[in-house]
């Protein structure tokens, strides 16, 4: 079955949002939190206490999620479920940053607007890869 145009520009928008998210991971995973505490002691005590499960859960999110990109890319169907895998963990992953931590009150409900924006962008992704795989583009 044909494509529309938009479905490259889509998946190139698409893996270029999991690439910044993949950015994202490598930088907070290899932070030097001492340097780190120097300009947000915060955020470094954040880092700090992050159990290993959830920067785990963080890896499965965006590294699923760029993986997923590229399948959808190459119009294979299991782009659907490592798309809901991906979004599992966004939902875990937030979940774990807002109720054990008190980031909330530290920095405010503002802080919870950029997760939100990852999580819609996820249930999109997901969305538009059920939405292919129902019409029979992806195989």
């Amino acid at each position: 079955m044909k494509v529309a145009g938009s479905f490259i520009v889509i998946g190139i928008i698409f893996l270029l949002w999991n690439l910044m998210g993949d950015a994202a991971y490598l930088m907070q995973v290899t932070q030097n939190l001492s340097e780190l505490a120097k300009t947000d002691p915060y955020q470094a005590r954040l880092f700090s206490i992050m159990p290993q499960w959830a920067w785990a859960v963080y890896a499965v999110a965006v590294w699923g999620g760029t993986l997923a990109t590229i399948l959808l890319l190459m119009k294979r169907k299991i782009a659907v479920p490592l798309y809901a895998l991906s979004l599992v963990a966004i939902v875990v992953q937030f979940g774990h940053i807002f109720l054990a931590t008190d980031i909330l009150a530290v920095r405010g409900w503002n802080t919870a607007l950029f997760p939100f924006f990852i999580f819609l962008m996820g249930v999109a992704q997901l969305l538009y890869a059920r939405s292919l795989a129902a019409k029979g583009i992806l195989k």
